[in-house]
């Protein structure tokens, strides 16, 4: 009755089933979090005290771990948060913003709400059609996302690609990179988008504690990008937006670089189980670099194959177009393939 008209026409984001089966839908991390953050957790008592509104400890801490400067980072309660506050600050009504189809949807939610235009272009292959998106851009265009790993197709932009995508990008628009699966790509030509940042002042990349460091709970997350733009970020966050507990939290994981190590060699060992079954029983999907892997599939049929997996007692992000499955501990891929065999039909 009160909002703004753009309000009325989007929907509220659904996120993964949480109910009716091991989770396997919103690629967490299956082995949890480091021992280090419940230890963090024990006898805090300072309830009462608003938290550090600068985050100012874990700003240190991951400036450190990144080697770089503690006024390049903007701390969000998830990354969720920090695609808000990039839309918010950057974005007013009639402009546009450029990104992949399917990508992760909150670039076009937070778009729209701020009465921005979304220029969708199709993937290629299931990768980012970098030359579309450049023939895309006009006077109107302010912001250009690109994640990568995608989600939900865990295709990457190579190295070369990128750089010299971003050198074709007028100066005066955003690239925002999306990089909250990162910590798990095993890509030996995945760019080093913190040398992009040193050399393009319209590069922003964004990060998580949610995935591989198993903090989804806690909701926080974080920008990277220039010292000036993040400035300007900083003057739209809300105050006191990232708790104490989850400052804490993400401290002490940050710290416990052996867990996610370990997390990253058996998100290996499960896209390998994933893809040698594919292989072998020539299903079409695309290669990950993520710690999910996408089965495309004609026909819309997506919703029926996950449909039969949740019946095996296994939830999957399930779409019209395709079936995406977080890589999930060693027996419940294997159960979670096995329904796969038992369904071919649906997946060729």
């Amino acid at each position: 009755m009160f909002v703004k008209p753009q309000m009325r026409n989007l929907q509220m984001y659904v996120p993964g089933k949480s109910k009716g089966g091991i989770k396997l839908s919103s690629n967490e991390n299956p082995f949890g979090a480091s021992s280090r953050v419940h230890e963090a957790m024990l006898g805090f008592s300072s309830f009462e005290r608003y938290p550090d509104g600068s985050a100012t400890v874990l700003k240190e801490k991951v400036a450190a771990f990144l080697n770089v400067g503690t006024d390049q980072l903007v701390f969000g309660a998830g990354g969720d948060e920090v695609i808000q506050m990039i839309s918010r600050s950057v974005l007013s009504p009639g402009d546009n913003v450029i990104q992949a189809f399917p990508t992760f949807p909150q670039y076009e939610h937070h778009a729209l709400i701020e009465g921005a235009d979304i220029k969708n272009i199709p993937l290629k292959d299931g990768f980012h059609d970098l030359d579309a998106m450049l023939g895309a851009i006009d006077g109107k265009t302010k912001i250009i996302w690109v994640c990568n790993p995608n989600n939900p197709t865990g295709t990457y932009v190579s190295k070369t690609a990128l750089r010299e995508f971003i050198g074709n990008v007028p100066k005066n628009i955003l690239i925002a990179i999306d990089e909250a699966y990162v910590e798990y790509v095993d890509e030996p030509d995945f760019p080093n988008s913190l040398e992009l940042i040193k050399k393009h002042e319209n590069v922003v990349v964004l990060r998580t504690f949610s995935k591989i460091y198993g903090l989804a709970s806690f909701r926080i997350g974080y920008g990277i990008g220039n010292p000036e733009f993040i400035r300007d970020l900083n003057v739209g966050r809300l105050p006191f937006n990232t708790g104490t507990l989850a400052q804490l939290a993400a401290v002490a994981a940050l710290s416990d670089q052996d867990f996610v190590k370990k997390s990253f060699r058996a998100n290996l060992e499960g896209l390998k189980q994933y893809s040698d079954f594919f292989e072998e029983s020539q299903i079409p999907y695309y290669r990950s670099a993520a710690n999910f892997i996408f089965i495309p599939v004609a026909n819309a049929l997506g919703m029926q194959i996950g449909e039969k997996i949740n019946e095996a007692g296994y939830i999957v992000r399930s779409f019209t177009h395709g079936v995406r499955i977080t890589i999930g501990k060693y027996v419940d891929n294997e159960a979670v393939i096995s329904c796969l065999s038992e369904n071919l039909d649906l997946l060729r």
